[in-house]
């Protein structure tokens, strides 16, 4: 027989736990195989009134979480590109031709810019309102 507890949130199986917390309940194979083995994608485990447990849609982030998620968004997304800096003012310093236009490194330096300034925004931590990087980032070698 399989069990659930709502108190731990785990299962137990009474031919392999000779204890087992005292608000167990008996569930089914195929309840288990639902919560436990395959459940749907982007659902969280829980349990309903009666202590059975249950699939619920995950409860959404806080603002301090939201916030933190979206400042290591940034911070990612600084670190993608600052090679780029670093190549042209390399070239620059070796008098090489360098790989990106004046226009470009402007662009670079105010997209790095407006990313380190982005948390400040009145409309941060919103994911929609995350600074564009420019188009021509993504085709760099």
């Amino acid at each position: 027989m399989r069990y659930y507890s709502k108190s731990t949130g785990c299962t137990y199986l009474d031919r392999v736990h000779s204890v087992m917390p005292d608000d167990v309940i008996q569930i089914s194979d195929a309840l288990y195989q639902e919560v436990f083995a395959n459940p749907a994608s982007g659902k969280a485990r829980s349990h309903d009134e009666s202590g059975l447990p249950i699939l619920i849609d995950p409860p959404g982030l806080t603002s301090e979480e939201r916030a933190e998620q979206e400042r290591v968004w940034r911070d990612e997304q600084i670190n993608s590109v600052l090679w780029l800096r670093e190549r042209h003012r390399d070239q620059l310093d070796l008098n090489q031709t360098a790989s990106l236009t004046t226009e470009q490194f402007s662009e670079l330096l105010i997209y790095i810019r407006n990313l380190r300034n982005w948390p400040q925004s009145s409309e941060f931590p919103s994911a929609d309102a995350r600074p564009v990087a420019p188009t021509w980032i993504a085709g760099q070698p």
